[in-house]
């Protein structure tokens, strides 16, 4: 394990001490988050590039750590693809069918790379799995390009999307290191790169925030997990497979779907920004940014907990698992309103 602490702490240090370059190439380069509409909680202008100090922490830590081959080299240029379009989106907002290609191409590099979903879980069956041939090409870039925008979707609120990125980096560290019967420790590495580098940003962005992260970070941390739940959870042949990073993501993965059916049943676009996201629920409920993202952070540590209780559980005792977060959620965003229901004043487009 000490391996593993100084994996974690390289990251920290570099993030932390490149934040002020990324502030600085913001500054230089017009990505500023100036708050022109009632959605945004910051009142001044803010430098937006700061996932520019998570990538570039996670590049240099992935290349001192991780031998380079062809799976880490196709990672490293489907996540740079993701930040080179983020950085484009932060200085001048880019059109919601642009982002998508540029997502779908990032998640063709990794297949390209032999990074994909191959198969599975049957929780039907004993030992079961399900053989995708060539439907995981499909399944791989939907599961890419979705978890991917998770981390933008919640990008509300100062140090909200770092911190849940890294609580769900953790999570998924210490799942890969519960599964004994494959070899894991590229992928514990590469959770523990992650951890740190959100970590090391987040005393720049936590309330008040310096900086923040902009498409440039949140877009990149969604990545980033995607690809680390196929190369450790997904490679494995258990029979909840599926739901164990679903659960480790929870809080982004549900509230990503609330919104998309938020918007359709309000006849809404899905790319159109509203507030009805769980964040903005706390807040109008009278709370402090820096008190829902806290409460958020629990929620999501909650979750990543739950996903690394299940990797040991039987399939029949992993369902009512399910079943009973499932539950709670659903009860949680129906007493919140983040189902069905949008703000009345004008939405305006804003990414943090």
């Amino acid at each position: 394990m000490t391996n593993y602490y100084i994996v974690f702490l390289i990251p920290i240090i570099l993030s932390y001490l490149l934040t002020p370059l990324a502030k600085y190439t913001a500054k230089k380069i017009g990505a500023i988050d100036v708050p022109k509409d009632d959605r945004r909680v910051h009142k001044v202008p803010i430098p937006r590039l700061g996932g520019l100090a998570i990538y570039l922490a996670t590049m240099i830590s992935m290349v001192i750590f991780l031998k380079l081959d062809r799976t880490i080299v196709s990672i490293m240029i489907g996540s740079t693809i993701i930040v080179i379009t983020g950085i484009i989106d932060d200085v001048k907002p880019m059109s919601a069918r642009w982002k998508f290609l540029f997502q779908i191409l990032s998640a063709v590099v990794l297949i390209i790379g032999d990074v994909r979903i191959e198969f599975l879980g049957n929780p039907f069956v004993k030992y079961g799995i399900i053989n995708l041939g060539v439907l995981s090409i499909p399944v791989t870039i939907f599961w890419v390009v979705g978890i991917t925008n998770t981390l933008n979707f919640i990008d509300g609120l100062d140090g909200l999307s770092a911190g849940v990125g890294a609580i769900a980096a953790v999570s998924l560290f210490f799942v890969a290191a519960s599964i004994s019967y494959i070899d894991t420790s590229m992928v514990m590495i590469m959770c523990a790169i992650i951890a740190g580098s959100a970590f090391g940003f987040l005393p720049h962005n936590f309330n008040p925030a310096k900086i923040f992260m902009g498409d440039t970070g949140a877009l990149f941390l969604g990545y980033m997990l995607s690809v680390i739940a196929m190369e450790g959870v997904m490679k494995s042949v258990a029979t909840i497979t599926i739901v164990v990073p679903i659960l480790a993501l929870g809080l982004p993965i549900f509230d990503t779907a609330f919104a998309i059916v938020r918007r359709l049943i309000n006849k809404r676009p899905i790319s159109e920004a509203d507030k009805g996201h769980v964040h903005h629920r706390l807040l109008d409920r009278g709370l402090s940014q820096k008190q829902a993202v806290l409460i958020l952070y629990v929620v999501s540590a909650v979750f990543g907990t739950s996903a690394v209780f299940m990797t040991g559980l039987k399939p029949e005792y992993g369902v009512v698992v399910v079943g009973v977060v499932l539950t709670l959620v659903f009860l949680g965003a129906a007493r919140f309103g983040v189902i069905g229901i949008v703000d009345s004043k004008k939405k305006n487009r804003g990414k943090r």
